[in-house]
């Protein structure tokens, strides 16, 4: 049976795939030979990881995961959560920021902070990233970041529709270069991920009823 092309996107999955399930076992286990047996395998992981264009160190690569090695429950590996915005006004324009880090312009997004709701998140983050009050009117998608090949790192995306309801653009002074209210036939660049989001976001912002968009099961999640 064949199989798509091999892509850095598979190297990187795998080898956070592998670095996760040996942490998780070093977490649990009291067995000084699964112990070795577990951080071969995150040599094996840092191999992977050292033939993607990332480059690291292996032995620099290892160590780090280690350090991040937990007891029981608090030692089981999963992917982080960030939290996207999709803001639309009366006009059904859309609100974008344009991240300092990189200059790309993108939905209000961040990590998902302990005590608070993800929906309270978005509204948080929305108002810290570009000065508007919102309202949560639903949840958009539910994303894997490293399946869609837009983080390096294993992320769950949820992102929310929501309409604003008052306030005044102001860009974040560390975290944004710039916000702003954008038609779909105005929209700036460079522009991340619009094919993945941008159908569904303006469908939301125009009131079309639509259902939660999520990854559907893969027979094979392992095949490129």
């Amino acid at each position: 049976m064949a199989h798509d092309p091999l892509t850095e996107t598979d190297l990187l999955r795998w080898s956070e795939a592998l670095a996760g399930i040996a942490r998780t076992g070093l977490g649990f286990t009291e067995s000084l030979y699964e112990q070795e047996r577990f951080e071969e395998v995150l040599a094996v992981a840092a191999d992977i990881r050292h033939h993607t264009s990332l480059g690291i160190d292996r032995e620099a690569q290892v160590d780090e995961w280690l350090k991040g090695v937990g007891k029981g429950v608090p030692g089981y590996v999963t992917p982080k959560v960030a939290i996207g915005a999709v803001v639309g006004n009366e006009a059904g324009e859309i609100l974008l920021v344009q991240r300092s880090d990189s200059g790309i312009w993108l939905y209000p997004t961040g990590w998902a902070d302990i005590g608070y709701s993800p929906a309270e998140v978005a509204v948080k983050e929305v108002a810290e990233e570009t000065g508007i009050q919102c309202r949560v009117d639903g949840l958009l998608a539910v994303l894997d970041g490293m399946r869609l090949g837009f983080t390096r790192i294993p992320l769950y995306s949820l992102v929310f529709h929501c309409t604003a309801t008052g306030g005044e653009l102001a860009a974040h002074p560390l975290e944004t270069n710039d916000v702003g209210w954008f038609a779909r036939d105005a929209l700036p660049t460079p522009l991340a991920g619009f094919g993945q989001w941008g159908e569904m976001a303006f469908a939301a912002i125009a009131g079309e009823p639509r259902p939660v968009v999520f990854d559907e099961p893969r027979d094979t999640p392992w095949h490129p």
